[in-house]
């Protein structure tokens, strides 16, 4: 029987080591996070039907409010990790998670659970950078490093196929509420485990940057307020347009900020890495074509092909196999002729199975969409953990949950973006006719679409990653010298 960690175990103590236990820990905490991105979307029908009532857009904001909280509070969690303990802000994240998944089952009307979901967003932003940053403190070499990233990547995976699947499940055969009271019990364990075997690591000596904070997540969230309601609004309605202007100039103030203080929130200068900016770029456009499949494969499954809700959200674990399969190769191709050809490679392999999936209609047996989902899960599982990595090691390991903020922010922009393309070409087809030649007509048209820009972003990881181009341009960025300014943390 192995040795159990007690819950004073430092950094130190570990050896640099990832155990099985911690790194089966911190991938269940990011399963349960990311799950619930997505799960509310297959119980909608039933809320609909519910003494809730709620109104067709309180229903948007049933999904839209753990998103776009989620989204905004990513970067500066991850920074508050850096700073004050990714441990704490973990456990902090996962109690969050659990307070708002009660409030949500026990909401007597709408606007409750819309702030249960909103507080259960905040939680999620917690738990995902202090997870991937904990896991990069205790990878003591690169490819210890590759494989824990590896791992953490499925498991985002695994987390919005699995939330699909038990979603279903649960729709199916029990109340509404039944999948918000399911977290309860999960983040219980999963608190526990986390107190008993994940060791502190060392904290980042900077002041904190409140005004930063503020003005980021006041900007993100904007610009995710006029991404998510640009598609039922219209692109130029007036609140879209507020919206985004609103988040352009509160980010630019954030820039301007940043630049005057000893310890900004996020230092400009860390941009000028490129393998960064690359990593970043590829993230956005592989969870761009990602969230927009998801978004209409439940749909395309009932209303196309005639599937109830459990078998709708099982018909989706083809997506798994590859994101099972693939990281494990990913790393070692990526070890022996670098990320170029399994980044760019993964993304052109996800747009094209984009560009075949549009062309699925109520004649394509479903043995042939498994397998286009298999295929594009592949795709995925190739190009997800060495997008993570050029993220990760673009900055310096001790702003190791800045860098897992700045990953799942791209991602989470990446998936909200996705959706809302994938909804305006459902609603230019589709409108509010629930047949299958229309939905199929939009969902073919979104889908080719979103295949071509993520090809296009495959052609521009590609050249990024040119060896001539990476070549003393991958490592750290070194912040700015200030009189009190800490020596930046050697490179692992």
């Amino acid at each position: 029987m192995p040795p159990t960690v007690t819950p004073a175990a430092t950094y130190s103590d570990t050896h640099h080591a990832v155990s099985r236990l911690v790194l089966f820990t911190l991938c269940a905490c990011v399963m349960a996070a990311q799950s619930m991105v997505a799960a509310v979307n297959l119980a909608i029908p039933k809320l609909a039907a519910s003494t809730l009532q709620p109104t067709a857009e309180q229903q948007l904001w049933i999904v839209d409010a753990y998103v776009i909280v989620f989204a905004a509070l990513l970067i500066p969690a991850g920074a508050l990790g850096d700073r004050y303990g990714r441990r704490g802000a973990l456990l902090s994240g996962l109690g969050l998670f659990s307070v708002g998944a009660i409030t949500s089952a026990l909401a007597p009307h709408a606007a409750v659970l819309i702030a249960g979901r909103a507080l259960s967003g905040a939680g999620a932003a917690l738990i995902m950078p202090a997870t991937m940053s904990i896991l990069v403190q205790l990878s003591g070499t690169p490819q210890a490093r590759a494989k824990a990233l590896a791992a953490w990547t499925l498991s985002v995976g695994l987390g919005g196929a699995l939330g699909n699947i038990g979603s279903g499940l649960l729709q199916q055969y029990l109340p509404w509420q039944a999948l918000f009271w399911a977290i309860a019990p999960i983040t219980a364990a999963l608190t526990v485990l986390v107190w008993r075997v994940t060791p502190r690591t060392p904290r980042r000596a900077a002041s904190p940057d409140p005004i930063g904070t503020v003005l980021l997540t006041a900007g993100s969230t904007a610009i995710l307020y006029g991404i998510i309601e640009g598609p039922g609004d219209g692109w130029t309605a007036p609140a879209v347009l507020a919206g985004f202007a609103t988040g352009a100039l509160l980010l630019a103030a954030m820039v301007i900020h940043s630049r005057r203080v000893p310890h900004p929130l996020v230092d400009p200068g860390l941009f000028r890495s490129h393998t960064l900016r690359v990593a970043l770029l590829g993230t956005a456009a592989s969870f761009f074509g990602l969230f927009a499949l998801f978004f209409v494969n439940a749909q395309y499954l009932q209303i196309v092909k005639g599937f109830s809700a459990a078998p709708a959200g099982l018909a989706v674990l083809p997506v798994t196999v590859g994101m099972i399969l693939v990281p494990r190769l990913a790393v070692r191709i990526e070890a022996r002729i670098g990320p170029r050809l399994p980044a760019a490679g993964g993304l052109a392999v996800l747009g094209i199975s984009l560009l075949v999936l549009a062309t699925a209609s109520a004649a394509t047996p479903y043995p042939v969409y498994a397998l286009y989902l298999l295929v594009l899960s592949a795709g995925f599982g190739l190009c997800a953990p060495v997008l993570t990595g050029g993220v990760v090691t673009g900055l310096p390991r001790e702003q190791s949950g800045l860098g897992a903020g700045l990953n799942t922010a791209a991602r989470e922009f990446g998936a909200a973006l996705g959706v809302a393309v994938i909804g305006v070409a459902l609603g230019a087809h589709a409108g509010h006719r629930l047949d299958a030649v229309a939905f199929t007509d939009g969902m073919g048209r979104g889908l080719g679409l979103i295949g071509a820009v993520v090809l296009l972003a495959a052609a521009v990881v590609a050249i990024g990653l040119r060896p001539s181009r990476t070549h003393g341009s991958a490592g750290h960025h070194q912040p700015r010298a200030t009189g009190t300014q800490p020596p930046a943390a050697p490179t692992p």
